[in-house]
């Protein structure tokens, strides 16, 4: 395990209204949106399985998170499952790329800073700082031990603003272990407090909020307009 043999403290979250930013084209099925009847209903679920990879690993397809980890029947559950499905094929900061995360900020302005940051380094990475993003803000609430990196100075290494090898090592190890998933220090916004949450069904009362057009022309900065 990164940093020691012995894991992070656990402490109980509670915190309500957390925020993960989404890309609206990521956003719930259009065909869901579109259904004018229960019978209609049916027919484009069975439409959105067939042609939606999401749907056929929640249908058993086999995955790095296994199918009955997954949520079902509940508001947003897509949006949930999604985000465990999904990974990013380098991984994320507390994930590798088998198997997704739901990242989320305690403060709007830290789920702000984080996608900023990220989406900013796609844009620089093709050498074009213009463009035009629109994101959902996903209010989710919390309720859980989680391994709390806040103060954990062993840990450090996994809070590099320039590397993911020590933190992932490190979820990797706790996923085995059973962990629920890891309170940190946002890195992107000072002060601020991000959880990387291992298990979907602790996603609760996901509900969404504010939409956000972030505005790239020709800055690493980012014009930020609520919609």
């Amino acid at each position: 395990m990164a940093a020691s043999n012995k894991p992070p403290p656990l402490s109980l979250i509670r915190r309500n209204d957390t925020h993960r930013l989404i890309a609206s084209k990521h956003g719930p099925s259009v065909l869901n949106r579109i259904a004018d009847s229960p019978r209609h209903l049916d027919d484009v679920f069975k439409l959105d399985i067939a042609t939606n990879e999401r749907t056929l690993i929640e249908g058993g397809v086999p995955a790095g998170i296994d199918v009955h980890e997954l949520v079902f029947g509940l508001p947003y559950s897509q949006i949930v499952n999604a985000a465990f499905t999904h990974p990013h094929p380098l991984g994320s900061r507390f994930n590798g790329p088998d198997r997704g995360a739901w990242y989320c900020g305690f403060e709007t302005e830290t789920a702000i800073a984080e996608v900023a940051f990220h989406k900013t380094i796609d844009l620089v990475e093709v050498g074009v700082l213009e463009d035009e993003v629109t994101f959902d803000d996903y209010k989710a609430d919390f309720s859980a031990d989680f391994h709390d990196l806040r103060g954990a100075k062993r840990f450090a290494a996994c809070l590099d603003p320039a590397s993911y090898v020590a933190s992932q090592q490190l979820a990797e190890a706790l996923l085995a272990a059973g962990s629920l998933g890891v309170v940190y220090p946002s890195v992107r916004n000072a002060g601020g407090t991000c959880i990387a949450c291992f298990r979907p069904p602790l996603v609760v009362n996901v509900a969404k909020a504010e939409t956000y057009r972030f505005v790239w022309s020709g800055s690493a900065a980012p014009k930020i307009l609520k919609v």
